[in-house]
């Protein structure tokens, strides 16, 4: 790994990546608001259920892994 940052990169394609990667996101837990669908995400290290909102944004479950 060179240590920049993929703004910096060579190719357009790999430029743009990021931002694909975050509108794919966002469609993902709109999905899984309209449909009453848990996210599965790993954060730091830790593998999360997410419950997502009607609203922009998304609150952890109360555990890691989702259980209860």
């Amino acid at each position: 790994m060179n240590g920049k940052t993929i703004d910096q990169a060579k190719t357009t394609d790999l430029r743009g990546s990021w931002p694909a990667l975050q509108r794919a996101a966002r469609r993902a837990r709109e999905l899984a608001a309209q449909t009453g669908t848990e996210l599965i995400v790993m954060r730091d290290g830790v593998l999360q259920r997410i419950r997502p909102q009607t609203h922009e944004g998304a609150t952890p479950s109360t555990s890691p892994e989702g259980k209860p």
